[in-house]
């Protein structure tokens, strides 16, 4: 690893590094993709990495090449502790807002990371602290939480989880770009693309939209 990738890694790991000489062990990043688009899932990781993790590349999802990011996904993955990830549909969306949505999906990322725990020679069943971008007022399972404004990009454990929830939702959206082609899903990853809202114009909704997301479109 280059000295400038070393510094950079290092920097973004300082609120995991202050918080291990605390003596805190099992830190979890949580981050979600998919607030904003017209169209699919908002989708939710959360993710505990070694101490000592440092995987070249790891940055807020929204800095990182399609391409690379499907690489450090992997890596993320295959260096993980415990991962998890909810997936909340674009119903739900609708039904209950997207920020409850969002808050839902958080909940069930942390039920399936305390399912997925790989290394129990630490004694851990839960993370001992979780660090999440920017959301409050959340259901952790009695977790100790920190919000961090711009978390994805000040903390290594949420870009690592931006990562994991970026890559998930980009892959629903290829697979539901097959199903529905028309609409280029594979693109712009359900955004509201002027390429998008003019197929949705020309061709309407399919059950992917979010109503509640294209009122003014239609």
């Amino acid at each position: 690893m280059k000295e400038k990738e070393f510094e950079r890694l290092t920097k973004l790991k300082e609120i995991e590094t202050d918080l291990y000489s605390k003596r805190i062990k099992t830190i979890a990043g949580i981050d979600e993709a998919g607030r904003g688009p017209l169209a699919g899932p908002v989708v939710v990781a959360s993710v505990i990495l070694p101490q000592n993790s440092m995987i070249e590349g790891v940055n807020d999802s929204k800095k990182v090449s399609e391409k690379r990011r499907e690489k450090l996904y992997e890596m993320i993955l295959d260096e993980a502790l415990a991962y998890g990830v909810g997936i909340v549909s674009q119903e739900e969306i609708d039904r209950i807002n997207i920020l409850n949505a969002t808050k839902l999906g958080l909940t069930t990322a942390i039920k399936e990371m305390e399912n997925s725990i790989k290394v129990n020679s630490m004694n851990f069943d839960k993370p001992e602290i979780i660090l999440v971008d920017a959301l409050t007022k959340i259901d952790t399972d009695h977790i100790p939480y920190k919000s961090i404004i711009k978390g994805d990009a000040k903390s290594y454990s949420i870009a690592a989880a931006s990562i994991i929830a970026k890559v998930t939702r980009d892959r629903i959206m290829r697979q539901w770009a097959e199903v529905y082609p028309v609409y280029g899903f594979e693109k712009h990853k359900g955004y509201g693309t002027a390429y998008h809202i003019q197929a949705i114009k020309e061709y309407g909704l399919c059950p992917l939209h979010r109503r509640s997301f294209v009122k003014n479109i239609i």
